[in-house]
């Protein structure tokens, strides 16, 4: 039962979540043998003020 996580700045459509979601799902399937309905997908959204790279916040 493949669990993943995937962390993302916050701005995505719901339309590229379920995408991502779906493209993912098939990869792990694809490269594991796991069926469709045992992966699980967490997606965790931070906001970009929550975020920093270099030493700067994003937001």
């Amino acid at each position: 039962m493949p669990f993943i996580h995937i962390e993302l700045v916050e701005g995505r459509t719901a339309e590229q979540k379920a995408n991502l979601v779906k493209e993912v799902t098939e990869a792990v399937v694809k490269n594991t043998g796991a069926s469709k309905e045992s992966v699980h997908v967490i997606l965790n959204e931070m906001k970009k003020s929550n975020y920093a790279k270099g030493g700067e916040l994003l937001g």
